[in-house]
């Protein structure tokens, strides 16, 4: 039996039984001191899970409907949005570390000046990524918008994340 004919003997009967190739985890690049990854490469054979605009939830439940007092500051919005992203990712078997993109859009502060509260964000955002106990960070852009499709809070997160092969 020939070098060839055991190898693709070998990988037949991988496949047949099921133990297919295992894929790379994603590989984040960047300076260690930037807060966002300056690249993200999906390996082949991943799983790519979109998770759609998350918004924060109603925090102050007698504060007016619709009013950013209802959903707290910039941060604590952030730092709500990133807990329902964690347990979103958590159904599906993923973390954090498996996010590979992110989305920020945020609506104009009215106690920044009517501009968006890019620090207030990154408070939150630097709580989840970044950190000794989860230090991927994904590719990452924020932005300023008119306005979300619902009144009152500041931002509305969307992400994409990988699962590997196993």
């Amino acid at each position: 039996m020939t070098s060839l004919t055991r190898t693709l003997l070998a990988a037949s009967l991988a496949a047949s039984f099921g133990f297919a190739a295992q894929a790379a985890p994603a590989i984040h690049t960047g300076p260690a001191a930037s807060p966002i990854a300056q690249s993200v490469e999906v390996p082949a054979g991943a799983d790519i899970i979109y998770l759609s605009g998350i918004l924060p939830p109603v925090i102050d439940k007698t504060a007016p409907a619709g009013t950013p007092a209802a959903y707290g500051d910039t941060t604590t919005q952030a730092v709500n949005i990133f807990k329902i992203m964690k347990e979103r990712l958590a159904e599906k078997g993923l973390g954090m570390g498996d996010v590979v993109v992110m989305h920020v859009y945020m609506a104009p502060d009215p106690t920044k000046g009517g501009r968006m509260d890019f620090a207030g964000m990154m408070a939150g955002y630097t709580q989840f990524f970044g950190t000794a106990d989860q230090p991927n960070k994904p590719a990452r852009s924020a932005f300023e918008v008119a306005g979300l499709a619902a009144p009152g809070p500041a931002m509305e997160i969307d992400v994409e994340a990988v699962r590997t092969k196993k």
